[in-house]
């Protein structure tokens, strides 16, 4: 779509101000460190039945409630932290989702525990070659091979709400895949970016 500024994006990224500062300035651009890569997944299991902009503008209520998505901290929570997020109005307050993302906090500090990165698991995923960028919504996969691998080893170390879409829509926001639409006035930019790591 070519918004009011005659820039063309992927058909969702000029429905809202939101959307468009989101698919302008984040989604798609690599994610490489391991808090932010938390933080993605942790976001994209609870948008999990629920639209995005729900969760993008909740995303501060998040952090804060979430401690920063600091792994360690989060790996930290007990009971009362679960009592805490469940009254608070400014997060997704459902009870599984809450489960998972502490649940996923203590694995990932396991896993830092044991040398291994997030960021070397999601990025193991990288397609190569590059797919070509997508044309139309009917090239847009809902999960590939990469993100049920990705899915298959994150649950083998503890984590939950990580199945294949969810997977693959954080690979496509973190960058490990382009879907950027052809003809998007962004998508050669983050592949620069993609290209460069």
């Amino acid at each position: 779509m070519t918004g009011e500024d005659g820039l063309a994006r992927c058909w969702w990224g000029g429905s809202t101000p939101d959307y468009t500062l989101y698919h302008d300035r984040e989604w798609g651009r690599p994610v490489t460190d391991d808090r932010g890569l938390y933080e993605r997944l942790t976001l994209e299991a609870f948008q999990s039945g629920l639209s995005w902009l729900t969760i993008l503008r909740k995303r501060e209520g998040f952090r804060a409630a979430f401690a920063g998505f600091e792994i360690e901290r989060v790996a930290a929570f007990d009971e009362r932290d679960f009592v805490r997020l469940m009254a608070d109005a400014s997060i997704v307050r459902n009870r599984l989702k809450i489960e998972a993302a502490i649940a996923n906090a203590k694995a990932l500090a396991a896993m830092h525990r044991a040398g291994e990165s997030l960021a070397e698991l999601v990025w193991a995923q990288r397609p190569a070659p590059p797919p070509p960028p997508p044309a139309s919504l009917d090239e847009l996969p809902a999960s590939t091979r990469g993100s049920k691998e990705l899915a298959k080893q994150l649950k083998a170390r503890g984590f939950r709400f990580v199945g294949p879409t969810t997977m693959y829509a954080a690979m496509q926001a973190c960058g490990v895949v382009n879907d950027h639409m052809l003809g998007c006035h962004v998508r050669d930019e983050v592949e620069a970016l993609r290209q460069s790591l």
